[in-house]
């Protein structure tokens, strides 16, 4: 499955299925942006200002498999490039 990324109003959070390995790191540290119970699940747009912005991009470089990548708007490349 192709690595598939989900715009937000500040950054925008990228997601390979193929490397998941369902740790849960992201659920449990922003449950109002990655809910399993939605579709589509990760939904950036929570993460609307500057502060829960940079929560969200230490929560996606916790996730273990590198499943996870933040995307810079606009650039199309992962923020870790």
């Amino acid at each position: 499955m192709p690595r598939r990324t989900s715009a937000g109003p500040i950054i925008d959070v990228s997601f390979d299925a193929d490397l998941c390995r369902h740790a849960a790191v992201c659920v449990r540290g922003m449950p109002e942006v990655f809910d399993v119970s939605r579709r589509p699940w990760i939904d950036p747009g929570q993460a609307a200002t500057e502060d829960s912005t940079q929560a969200l991009r230490r929560v996606v470089g916790r996730c273990p498999s590198g499943a996870l990548d933040v995307v810079e708007p606009g650039t199309g490349r992962p923020a870790s490039v």
